[in-house]
């Protein structure tokens, strides 16, 4: 079968030749109808696969520390093959299937073979995923249409976490594919919404959507704009979807809350937070794990 892999030493995204999974109890074996790309997430590994090592290593701070610690135990020469040989290791790409089970392994009791499901499935043409992994798709909902699932699951989480009410004034910070569907969900629950991005097509599919949009790239001050459209009360919370070095996507959130308001990360920026934004209005902040509880359980 073939596979989309992508080479982190070299930055090649690669379609190669690879042996068909073999279905084990609790998995589905699925033969992909259609996947979709995450471009945020996918295109991060893109650019850290192209990037040098010097880049690689401001990208990946934490690791950088793994690596030292791993030098003073095991030595310099064993540490350096052991980071070739990660690199070496080309990651799996996708993680939005949709397509039709070929076959059911031990104990699966939630789907049948013909059934058509969408998953957390890589971009290839067979994949083996867990049960607990899988969604039925209705007959009426097209592929294109399923392959978003996962990612609804992802702002659907961020959602569940910020625990938002009727007719509160949520702020959305980022305006990808996530944040997109962050915003529709938002406005589905009856909140108010404030969608933030510098890309002005985003800005303006936000407000096609329903939500108040703030367009940095122009210059607008979300800040202000939030204590305009809170009618001066500060927004009820902030999901950030965003992906960014800089802490600076936190502060504003703070900056932009009312008292005892909810902040939850979806996405992936600076935590260098300041105590004096959380302390003075008893804000919460949360960082959301992937599709919520249970998603990482064997």
């Amino acid at each position: 079968m073939k596979q989309l892999l992508q080479n982190l030493k070299t930055g090649d995204t690669l379609m190669e030749e690879m042996p068909c999974p073999q279905v084990t109890s609790g998995y589905l074996l699925i033969r992909t109808n259609t996947t979709l790309v995450s471009t945020g997430t996918e295109k991060m590994l893109v650019d850290f696969g192209k990037a040098n090592l010097i880049d690689k290593a401001r990208q990946q701070p934490d690791k950088v520390k793994m690596v030292l610690d791993k030098v003073k135990t095991d030595g310099l020469i064993p540490t350096v093959e052991a980071v070739r040989n990660k690199l070496d290791q080309a990651l799996p790409m996708g993680y939005c299937n949709v397509g039709t089970v070929l076959e059911v392994g031990a104990g699966v009791t939630q789907f049948k073979v013909g059934d058509r499901v969408a998953s957390n499935g890589k971009h290839a043409e067979m994949v083996c995923v867990p049960e607990n992994l899988c969604a039925a798709i209705p007959s009426k909902v097209s592929d294109d249409a399923a392959a978003f699932t996962v990612l609804g699951a992802i702002a659907l989480q961020g959602i569940r976490l910020v625990n938002p009410t009727l007719g509160e004034t949520i702020v959305v910070t980022g305006l990808g594919l996530i944040g997109l569907v962050t915003v529709q969900l938002l406005k589905a629950q009856g909140c108010r919404v404030i969608g933030i991005d510098l890309d002005s097509d985003k800005v303006e599919l936000a407000k096609q959507l329903g939500a108040e949009a703030v367009n940095l790239s122009k210059g607008e001050d979300p800040i202000a704009i939030a204590e305009h459209y809170s009618r001066g009360r500060g927004v009820d919370g902030v999901i950030i979807t965003a992906s960014a070095k800089t802490s600076e996507i936190v502060h504003q959130a703070a900056l932009m809350c009312r008292k005892r308001a909810r902040i939850v990360l979806v996405g992936v920026v600076g935590l260098e937070l300041s105590r004096a934004d959380f302390y003075e209005k008893e804000l919460t902040f949360q960082v959301s794990c992937s599709y919520g509880p249970g998603r990482y359980d064997s």
